[in-house]
């Protein structure tokens, strides 16, 4: 079993004899001792355990290639521990102590950092608790955005702090001290030296034996090599999902493929005519990746989980893992994504959609892994709409997830594309509904009986998120809230109603 490697307060630390499937808050507060990281959900959902991950990301510029660090709050309960090694970690008892992170002076700060700080001065901590999860995130952001010169806005900090919940409701002074931190004296990371470290600590990884228990290749083909002769080891990216098995079913694995390593699945190309993202590529980035050529699918991408879930999770596990309650399928669904299967016997293409057989089924052979998502880039007078609908409006789970991509042309649908999740026992594309839509005018009549198609086509079940009833009804409310909108009129949501509005 190979040992873990990464950097924490400007040194590099070694752990040996950890098993593959600890998980990162096990290893921080069991092993290490680091209990300022708090257990509080298990799941990711609350943020009491986010820490603060480093990464070398290649930028480039007209300057050609700079290299920078990456900083990512991340929830540390369901990551597995060995994911971060080659990485630099943070903790909320690292910030004053580390002697990377110094003033304007080059010289070691000391006291508390610029994100405690403006906690203490705006009285941002109640029962204490979630504290240091949010100061985790504040201290990303922090380093995000405050020492790349930009100012934190109310929206800035609304959306870096969506994945950390505060049990005593106190928002605002938690929000006020993500505006504050930039007004103090700044206390930014030596990026200098962290990347000579890094660097330093990959070299000594290349040293190593590889691993036969957690195995994270660092090339495609060695990634396909080594799911070919290990067919029966876990696959993970993210682990977002699987960090559940861990946490809530105990479930142990005692062989780990981890496929976030391999170079190639970490890209993102943009092609002239399609996106090709790797499976590997955070969620985050992947949105981010979407929103440049579908600007309106922000406020969609931005209630994706919270923030952590969407650093760790990434595009290719949310598609492979098939949850019919996913996010991203039904949006990949609507724009027509093709998804990339590969092994050692070569590769293949397939419609998402055809990808999956039954409940988190699918069609991958025992040495196939999912490789990349081809997106067609969008055509002319396409209308894309993507509808959330969950009991609580941030980092939530969906009751029912529609997507709806038409293109209309003279007053006449030339096409139409429809993924739904929710509402079936895989995410599914609502064929008789487009084929009812297809070729006829644009009009209410045309949507009615594009509704009713849609209705018809779907089953939904009775869960703890929505009644069969309640998800009926909003196949029927969706695209006529969709037609609505081609229409000009308000869109009855709150993601139009600003709170300012009614003080």
């Amino acid at each position: 079993m190979r040992s873990l490697h990464f950097v924490r307060r400007g040194q590099p630390v070694a752990l040996a004899n950890v098993p593959p499937d600890r998980t990162l808050l096990d290893l921080l507060r069991d092993d290490l001792g680091a209990t300022g990281t708090k257990e509080g959900c298990g799941e990711g959902d609350c943020g009491a355990c986010t820490v603060v991950l480093g990464e070398i990301e290649s930028v480039h510029s007209g300057e050609g290639v700079q290299e920078r660090i990456r900083y990512r709050a991340i929830n540390a309960c369901i990551r597995l521990a060995h994911s971060i090694d080659g990485m630099a970690l943070w903790t909320v008892e690292d910030l004053a102590h580390d002697p990377l992170i110094e003033t304007a002076g080059a010289a070691p700060a000391a006291g508390l950092h610029p994100a405690q700080e403006a906690m203490v001065q705006c009285h941002g901590s109640q029962c204490g608790f979630c504290t240091p999860g949010f100061v985790m995130s504040l201290f990303a952001m922090y380093q995000n955005r405050c020492c790349q010169g930009q100012a934190v806005t109310r929206a800035d900090a609304v959306h870096d702090l969506s994945g950390n919940l505060c049990r005593c409701t106190g928002y605002r002074p938690i929000l006020d001290a993500a505006q504050a931190m930039g007004d103090l004296p700044v206390r930014a990371v030596n990026e200098t030296k962290l990347l000579q470290q890094l660097k330093l600590l990959a070299l000594t990884g290349q040293a190593l034996e590889p691993d036969s228990t957690y195995i994270s290749p660092p090339t495609e083909a060695a990634l396909l090599a080594a799911r070919a002769a290990h067919p029966q080891a876990q696959v993970v990216a993210g682990c977002t999902d699987v960090g559940l098995w861990v946490t809530k079913q105990h479930r142990q694995f005692p062989q780990v493929l981890d496929v976030t390593r391999a170079a190639e699945l970490r890209a993102i190309e943009h092609g002239p005519a399609e996106l090709r993202i790797g499976a590997a590529v955070p969620l985050a980035d992947a949105f981010g990746a979407l929103q440049r050529h579908w600007p309106e699918l922000e406020r969609f991408a931005a209630r994706f989980a919270g923030l952590p879930v969407r650093n760790s999770g990434t595009l290719g596990g949310n598609v492979a893992n098939g949850s019919p309650i996913g996010d991203s399928m039904p949006l990949l669904i609507a724009l027509r994504a093709r998804v990339e299967l590969g092994s050692v016997r070569g590769t293949r293409t397939l419609p998402l959609e055809n990808l999956y057989t039954g409940y988190r089924q699918n069609v991958l052979a025992a040495d196939e892994l999912l490789l990349r998502i081809h997106v067609p880039l969008p055509a002319p007078r396409e209308r894309l709409r993507a509808y959330k609908v969950s009991k609580r409006f941030d980092d939530d789970i969906s009751a029912v997830c529609l997507v709806m991509n038409i293109a209309i042309e003279g007053g006449e649908v030339r096409a139409a594309s429809i993924g739904a999740g929710g509402v079936a026992a895989t995410p599914a594309r609502a064929r008789a509904a487009e084929a009812a839509l297809v070729g006829q005018p644009w009009s209410e009549a045309t949507v009615q009986r594009a509704t009713a198609a849609l209705q018809a086509e779907f089953a939904p079940i009775s869960d703890m998120r929505a009644s069969s009833a309640y998800r009926s009804a909003m196949l029927a409310a969706l695209p006529q809230r969709f037609w609505l909108e081609t229409q000009g009129g308000a869109a009855a949501s709150l993601d139009q109603l600003a709170l300012e509005d009614f003080a």
